[in-house]
C-alpha cells in the first residue's frame, strides 16, 4: 500500500472542482475524501488494461495520462490525454462494462481512485446529482464522434492543425519529454512519418516553427484555415 497524502481538507477542495461532485457538500465530500485511494505511476507504468474490471474514477492530482486503444500489432491510437485536475474512467461505476480502452502514465503520476461503490452510494443519496454525471458521459461520448469524425474526414495536415492551435498558449506549445513524435502520430491516427511530412509542410509555408522544446506558431490565420482541409 502507498502511502496516501494526509491533508484531507486538499482533497476535498480538489473534489469539488470535478464536474460530477459539484453541488455536494462537505460532509458528503469528506466522506468520499477518506475513501479514496491513493497511487502513484512510473513513466509508462499501465494504470489499467483494456478488458480490466475498473469500475472508478482517476483524478489526477499530478503527472499526465494517455489513453489508448491498441491495434493487435502494437499500433496506439490515443483517445484522450489527461493532465492535472482531470477526470477519467467511471463508465464501469454505472453499468457493468470492461475496461474498453487502456491508460498508460507518460510521466510519474499521482491519482486519486474514486471507488465506485463510494460514488453509487453518493448518487443513491443525492438523486438529483445525476444530471452532472449524465453530462459529463455525454462530453465523452460527444468527444469520441469529433474524434471518429476527424480521423474519417480530414487529412493528417488538418489534424495536426487543429491540435496544435488547441494545445497553444500564446502562440507557443511546450513540449513536454514525452511529447515525441511517435506519441503524436498516435493521438493524430496517422505514423511518425506521415506526421513528420505535416510538421514539415507546415514549417515550409512558414505556418509554424519547430525547436526541441517548443513549437511556435508564426501564422494563426493560415494554420486554421489549414484546419479544414478534408481527404
Amino acid at each position: 500500500m502507498q502511502t496516501q497524502p494526509s491533508n484531507l481538507d486538499i482533497l476535498i477542495a480538489q473534489l469539488q472542482t470535478i464536474p460530477i461532485l459539484r453541488g455536494l457538500d462537505a460532509t458528503s465530500l469528506a466522506t468520499i475524501a477518506l475513501r479514496a485511494i491513493w497511487r502513484t505511476y512510473a513513466p509508462g507504468a499501465v494504470i489499467f488494461l483494456e478488458g480490466d474490471a475498473a469500475p472508478a474514477f482517476y483524478y489526477v492530482d499530478s503527472g499526465w495520462v494517455k489513453v489508448v486503444k491498441m491495434s493487435p500489432d502494437g499500433r496506439e491510437q490515443i483517445l484522450y490525454v489527461w493532465g492535472p485536475g482531470d477526470t477519467f474512467g467511471g463508465m464501469g461505476v454505472f453499468v457493468s462494462q470492461l475496461a474498453p480502452a487502456t491508460a498508460i502514465a507518460l510521466e510519474a503520476t499521482d491519482i486519486w481512485i474514486l471507488p465506485s461503490d463510494a460514488i453509487r452510494e453518493m448518487f443513491t443519496a443525492n438523486p438529483a446529482l445525476a444530471l452532472p454525471v449524465i453530462e459529463f458521459m455525454a462530453n465523452r461520448i460527444s468527444e469520441l464522434i469529433e474524434l471518429v469524425a476527424d480521423l474519417s474526414l480530414h487529412t493528417v495536415t488538418a489534424r495536426l492543425a487543429r491540435l496544435l492551435l488547441e494545445q497553444a498558449e500564446a502562440d507557443v506549445i511546450h513540449r513536454r519529454s514525452w511529447a515525441t513524435q511517435a506519441e503524436m502520430a498516435a493521438r493524430l491516427g496517422t505514423v511518425p512519418d506521415v506526421l513528420n511530412r505535416a510538421l514539415h509542410t507546415l514549417v515550409e509555408e512558414k505556418l509554424i516553427e519547430l525547436a526541441r522544446q517548443q513549437i511556435r506558431i508564426l501564422d494563426r490565420p493560415g494554420l486554421t484555415a489549414k484546419t479544414t482541409s478534408t481527404r
